[in-house]
């Protein structure tokens, strides 16, 4: 396999696919809908907390299996089922050029979901190529032990202060440079921690 392109994608307002509506199902669809995307479970039976989502509105659920013709306008599917129909899934999703993660089923991928470590606006993402998710869930709850809440604080404030310096036009390309290089130090963080 060629080495993976690290990517985040922005899914707000774009159409995702979700097959399968187990337990497992249910966590990828809490992310999706995290992420803002329009969610559409396929899935003849869903957990209580997927049916509870399509009540509110929050989903559209069709009680239903796969059927070829699915993937039609998704940007991204994610297949949470038995081999026959993740092979089938991704099958089509290559024909549509579709982004496609087969939980637990590299195959059927060409695209794979990370361990992520979220903190505010900073997120850390770890991937295995799918060799060892074990490995990559291990290392996620290192880094979130070594990288606090404050850090989503800290990102924050290192946004306010790069959005105030390129509004300031009296500031050159250098000095803006080195004044969000210093501000993003580790020093930095310390005192930025000490005055909490």
């Amino acid at each position: 396999m060629s080495p993976l392109y690290p990517l985040f994608l922005n899914l707000q307002g774009r159409f995702c696919i979700v097959v399968g509506g187990s337990e497992v199902a249910e966590g990828k669809i809490h992310e999706l809908l995290d992420a803002d995307a329009m969610v559409r479970v396929i899935a003849p039976a869903v957990t209580e907390q997927v049916a509870a989502w399509s009540q509110a509105g929050r989903l559209q659920w069709e009680p239903r299996s796969y059927i070829s013709g699915d993937l039609s306008d998704a940007f991204l599917v994610v297949s949470v089922a038995d081999p026959e129909t993740n092979a089938q899934v991704f099958e089509e999703a290559e024909t549509r050029r579709t982004f496609c993660n087969a939980v637990d089923d590299i195959e059927h991928c060409n695209c794979y979901a990370s361990a992520v470590v979220r903190r505010g606006p900073l997120q850390i993402a770890i991937s295995t190529t799918g060799k060892s998710p074990a490995l990559a869930q291990r290392l996620r709850k290192e880094l979130e032990e070594r990288f606090g809440e404050e850090y989503g604080l800290w990102v924050t404030r290192l946004g306010e202060l790069r959005s105030r310096l390129f509004q300031d036009k009296a500031i050159d390309s250098e000095t803006r440079r080195r004044t969000l290089h210093e501000q993003a130090s580790a020093s930095a963080f310390e005192a930025f921690q000490s005055s909490l």
